[in-house]
């Protein structure tokens, strides 16, 4: 039971230390749906999300009243796209209506965005899939609130080096079709490695083919209240700060499990899982990068920078897994640009850069995500950069992943806005030397040795 010292304690956090729920996401199968006609397709999936999310937003909106916790977003996820249309999508442009239908059903019920427009394509991909994928600029730039996927690599199956170079291809195609919104399309596409099957978190949330027929995943945040605990601890040693972070780790995430229990009791959907990820937004105070600076850094970029964002992630996973037994997702800190104020002000002081990024990626919860880079760069040096992430993912066992953003007509010293919880990012620069004979050999790198253990 939660007492009334963690009531007074929560309403603190959530007035003065930007504590909320950042989303609770709909997961919803269409394998139900499939259908060889694609009219017939477009209009079961319609049906099945319309119907079943009729009350999510109403349901969030009455919790959100009942407990004075902010619920930031509601938001649907459905199964890979290229598993629901195979049957009946003979090109791309048969996708895009698919795309255009998810739109329409987002709109109806209300939510922001949409997740699932995805291919999981880690080992092969078939004619399915590529058409998906080529399809996704169109979709992009056609839709508000779609968001796409494609998961290219896994420790268990190495990684489809054709869909990483096709992948370059697409994200430069998407930051063309949306170049009048600074690229804006490419805020919505993430290339993955090691996908979960039931992240709650935009833009690489899709609903497993082991999920249920529908289930309700919460996504907690709260880097606020971490950097406001931490204040509490500065100069003690590291076994007071990891517990501290522990401490404060479980008490958000009580919150993410008490409105995800009533989120599923209200309607009537299963609970799965309680996200306990640290996602930063652009305001001021609500910042990872403040919290690794707190911890002791000058700026973040700054050398200890890897090891504090361990620590950090380490110690979230291990409080928060104390507060629910069902923690899955992504679980850990978040270092998007774009989206975090502490972020964007260590990249124009100059401490943070692309490799530094990088190598926080090898313990973060996702990777690079959000980085806006200079229009020009190349579709071989986007497929380069997203390699090297899937290698980090494939290799260390975790999930990673990239959200690149060229933005078509900026180059480095420029700003792109996107806007809301999006955020501004500036222009970061990319190494110039090329991989283009890396990125045109084909087939697939294979899965590291580590991985055999049946």
């Amino acid at each position: 039971m939660i007492n009334m010292y963690e009531v007074s304690e929560t309403n603190q956090m959530i007035e003065h230390e930007n504590l909320d729920v950042r989303t609770i996401t709909l997961g919803i199968s269409l394998l139900d749906c499939i259908d060889s006609d694609l009219g017939m397709l477009n209009h079961k999936i319609y049906e099945k999300i319309t119907k079943t999310a009729e009350n999510l937003v109403s349901v969030g909106q009455d919790i959100e009243k009942e407990f004075g916790i902010p619920i930031v977003n509601k938001r649907i996820s459905v199964t890979p796209i290229s598993l629901v249309g195979g049957a009946a999508c003979k090109s791309p442009e048969d996708f895009v209506t698919i795309a255009r239908t998810l739109d329409k059903a987002a709109e109806k019920v209300g939510v922001n965005f949409i997740g699932g427009y995805s291919a999981l394509v880690s080992k092969g991909m078939t004619k399915s899939d590529e058409n998906l994928i080529r399809s996704i600029p169109q979709a992009l730039s056609e839709t508000e609130r779609i968001c796409s996927s494609v998961n290219v690599g896994s420790t268990k199956t190495g990684i489809n080096m054709d869909a990483v170079r096709l992948c370059g291809e697409i994200v430069k195609a998407t930051a063309e079709a949306t170049k009048e919104s600074d690229s804006l399309g490419c805020a919505k596409l993430v290339v993955f490695c090691n996908a979960p099957d039931d992240n709650p978190f935009m833009a690489g949330a899709f609903l497993g083919v082991t999920e249920a027929d529908a289930v309700i995943n919460v996504g907690v945040s709260g880097p606020g209240v971490v950097k406001k605990a931490l204040e509490k601890v500065r100069g003690k040693g590291f076994e007071e700060l990891c517990e501290t972070i522990k401490k404060t780790a479980f008490k958000v995430t009580r919150v993410g499990q008490l409105v995800a229990g009533e989120a599923s009791q209200r309607l009537g959907i299963p609970f799965g899982i309680v996200d306990l990820s640290l996602a930063p937004t652009p305001d001021v105070g609500d910042s990872v990068a403040e919290i690794l600076e707190e911890i002791g850094l000058e700026r973040v970029g700054a050398p200890g920078t890897t090891a504090a964002l361990a620590l950090l992630n380490d110690q979230v996973k291990k409080g928060g897994v104390m507060a629910s037994s069902y923690v899955g997702g992504l679980s850990g800190a978040f270092i998007p640009v774009s989206e975090d104020q502490g972020m964007i002000d260590a990249v124009n002081a100059g401490s943070l850069t692309l490799e530094k990024l990088e190598a926080m990626t090898c313990v973060c919860s996702v990777g690079l995500d959000m980085i806006a880079i200079p229009g020009k760069t190349s579709a071989a040096t986007i497929s380069g950069i997203i390699a090297d992430e899937m290698a980090i993912g494939m290799v260390n066992q975790k999930t990673t992943a990239v959200r690149l953003i060229p933005v078509i007509g900026k180059d480095v010293g420029d700003t792109a806005e996107f806007g809301g919880l999006l955020g501004y990012a500036p222009i970061m620069p990319v190494n110039e030397f090329g991989c283009d004979t890396f990125i045109s050999r084909q087939g697939r790198i294979p899965a590291p040795i580590h991985s055999f253990k049946n």
